[in-house]
């Protein structure tokens, strides 16, 4: 057993000294023999539960998650350590000097007049830093572990930047009515990676429109698979109602259970 002093109050110095216990030889076997590729997955699913608790307005949730999070930065810190590549301390350096670097206008003599300059001079500054010679550096620069319609809307945005984008909304609206045209004529053609390639194409076109309109892409799927679920759950309850099972209908009959249960949503949410 290792000799650990149990506290009242633990700091960032308690957690880093903890993890470092884990991957001891005394410590933890499964904690011992985890890798970056073995946790990764570990780090995405923390984050996530992170922003839930941000959309649920939970903050007790959210101290919680954020401490998971922040177990996830330390759990990989301490691997780097122990290879003696970079420790936790490295990781604070490297990102001080990085907001002190793209934040001219509060740690240098740069004057701004509003949040949008603050953003160009931080992509300017970001460009430079990275070394990132043209416009098709920071579109390759974007993450492809991003979610895709996440992803999709970053790199929109980033060519808008350059200058390459659409006038208005309705250029955007008309681009999906093309993209879905073209998508119809490859599954009359029947070719499935043709049909892949133009149903990305008209979501794509449908990230750009979402774009122009200030919408966040990711966030309007998520509300809509969301009101899809709440709407998939009236339509069962009223088919069991009728003594009846979901499975054992029609996609017309399910259809009409549908249809009912949208008009009550609807109009519970209207009062």
């Amino acid at each position: 057993m290792i000799n650990f002093n149990k506290k009242e109050f633990y700091s960032i110095d308690d957690l880093l000294n903890i993890m470092q216990m884990l991957r001891s030889e005394d410590g933890c076997p499964w904690d011992r023999v985890q890798s970056h590729e073995s946790i990764k997955k570990d780090f995405v699913e923390e984050v996530y539960e992170a922003i839930e608790a941000i959309d649920l307005g939970d903050i007790d949730l959210l101290r919680e998650e954020l401490g998971d999070v922040l177990l996830q930065i330390v759990f990989h810190c301490q691997i780097e350590a122990e290879a003696n590549r970079f420790s936790f301390d490295d990781v604070c350096d490297e990102i001080c000097k990085k907001l002190i670097i793209r934040h001219p206008h509060v740690f240098g003599d740069v004057s701004v007049s509003d949040a949008d300059e603050v953003l160009e001079n931080w992509d300017n500054i970001k460009k430079e830093t990275k070394g990132q010679e043209s416009y098709s550096d920071t579109l390759k620069s974007v993450a492809k572990s991003l979610p895709a319609l996440m992803r999709a809307q970053k790199i929109g945005n980033r060519a808008m930047r350059a200058g390459m984008d659409f006038k208005c909304c309705e250029d955007t609206i008309s681009c999906v009515k093309s993209e879905l045209s073209e998508l119809e004529d490859a599954i009359k053609i029947g070719n499935l990676e043709s049909i892949e390639e133009e149903l990305g194409d008209l979501i794509f076109s449908c990230v750009n429109t979402a774009r122009h309109l200030k919408i966040d892409a990711e966030q309007a799927l998520v509300k809509s698979t969301d009101k899809f679920i709440r709407r998939f759950e009236e339509t069962e309850k009223n088919i069991r109602l009728k003594g009846r099972d979901i499975k054992s209908l029609s996609i017309d009959e399910i259809d009409i259970y549908w249809r009912e249960a949208k008009k009550k949503l609807i109009k519970k949410i209207q009062e």
